[in-house]
């Protein structure tokens, strides 16, 4: 009998932020809150303002973790059909119980952003709120965007770009490295998943370099900087 392969790169990040989500679910949603002062949810508020220009009828929100987006989506839009997907059944789990506490019939299914368990041009309208870093290869997750889009539909990512090279920017990059890890490890007490927050914004593409990557997907793409590029938010169409 043959060995199975050996992992991919791909796999065993894909399964690292797996564990590393489940692990830190219970105290997400509150770490979210304490570590960006509110900030957060502003954010998020003109990214569901993006993502509902065009009154979709079904939308999709990926890497939703605990639904946070998804049930934003679906209270400001409540005649849409509003769908989750994540590969952490712990965060699902905790997305479930928030939906059904607010009374929002929002479907929230478990699967792989990057192999994304559903047929072409299935939605009208794709998001990704902080998620997007985490995926294993970019190229291959907006790929699986524009599969699932309708012609006509878009596409709304909203990140943490690398802190821009400004006051702003050199202060909030201190914060990431060291304040943020500290007391995310200490709330949570998963301090390398708070590790892993900086490393991955640092390591992320900037929003020049995410449109372009959006382009060459089928995308037209353009992008938004928020609060002085401490975070980005970027949307793409898919050509009628």
């Amino acid at each position: 009998m043959n060995a199975a392969p050996p992992p991919t790169p791909e796999a065993g990040k894909a399964a690292q932020v797996q564990e590393m989500f489940d692990a830190i679910a219970g105290r997400y949603d509150l770490l979210n809150r304490v570590l960006s002062a509110g900030v957060d949810q502003r954010w998020r508020l003109q990214a569901t303002r993006a993502a509902l220009a065009a009154n979709p009828k079904d939308v999709l929100d990926v890497a939703t973790g605990t639904a946070d987006f998804a049930l934003q989506l679906k209270r400001q839009a409540p005649g849409a059909t509003v769908v989750g997907v994540d590969f952490s059944i712990g965060m699902l789990e905790i997305g479930r119980e928030k939906a059904r506490r607010q009374g929002l019939d929002v479907r929230l299914d478990e699967g792989d952003a990057l192999a994304l368990p559903y047929p072409d041009k299935s939605f009208d309208a794709v998001t990704c709120a902080f998620g997007f870093r985490n995926f294993a290869n970019f190229e291959a997750g907006l790929r699986e965007f524009h599969r699932v889009l309708r012609p006509g539909g878009r596409v709304v990512i909203l990140e943490f770009p690398p802190p821009p090279s400004t006051t702003v920017g050199r202060a909030y990059r201190i914060y990431f490295q060291h304040v943020l890890p500290f007391i995310g490890g200490v709330i949570s007490g998963q301090p390398a998943a708070y590790r892993y927050l900086p490393e991955s914004v640092l390591a992320f593409p900037e929003p020049e370099v995410l449109a372009a990557l959006m382009n060459a997907a089928g995308f037209r793409a353009r992008y938004r900087v928020l609060t002085g590029g401490l975070a980005c938010l970027h949307v793409g169409l898919k050509p009628a």
